[in-house]
């Protein structure tokens, strides 16, 4: 298998940490979204992009995981029960906001002057951040993961979005309003996948 993405990209980073945990053999290689194998492998042209042992590219970081987790090796990422799957889900759909809201500030903020669309605009999205992580630290409460007694998508979703946090609004010192979250994600950044993303 062969990741395609940017180091920059939360998604990729996400797709990064479950292929790792997974220990599946694979690939990973810095392009831009206009790169030729991206375009081949993907029809929107973006990234993240999987390239299959088939040859067939996935798209979306959400399928991305899936395929990766059912692959096989452990640990399983998704449960296989209802109630199970619908939780990773859940979770993985916070991270995700989180981090969708976050490339909006960051996009807006790199934008020429005259485009940028001000300061109510990135408080709303900031907004959207704060109530993504009140809602983690809630429900990770005094749990050791985000769901059940071993590491899950739940995990990588917290964790994805928090790196980016970190990289993309140092300025927000979330760890002060969200201390359970913040000692979580200290223990998730000890893990091996963690740290080989450099």
């Amino acid at each position: 298998m062969k990741l395609l993405g940017s180091s920059r990209s939360p998604y990729v980073q996400k797709c990064r940490i479950a292929l790792l945990e997974k220990g599946h053999a694979f690939t990973y290689e810095e392009v831009a979204p206009t790169h030729e194998e991206v375009l081949a492998g993907n029809p929107l042209g973006k990234i993240p992009t999987l390239i299959r042992e088939d040859g067939k590219g996935l798209y979306d970081s959400s399928v991305i995981v899936d395929y990766v987790d059912g692959y096989g090796g452990k640990p399983t990422l998704i449960p296989g029960d209802f109630e199970g799957r619908i939780e990773m889900r859940r979770w993985e759909a916070l991270g995700d906001g989180i981090m969708d809201s976050l490339v909006a500030i960051a996009h807006d903020k790199r934008g020429a002057p005259e485009q940028q669309r001000g300061a109510e605009y990135i408080a709303r999205f900031q907004r959207k951040v704060e109530a993504g992580l009140a809602a983690m630290e809630a429900d990770l409460g005094d749990k050791p993961f985000c769901f059940g007694a071993a590491f899950t998508l739940a995990d990588v979703a917290c964790a994805s979005a928090l790196i980016y946090l970190d990289r993309s609004m140092p300025e927000m010192n979330w760890r002060e309003k969200h201390p359970v979250l913040a000692k979580h994600f200290a223990k998730l950044q000890e893990r091996p996948s963690l740290k080989a993303l450099g």
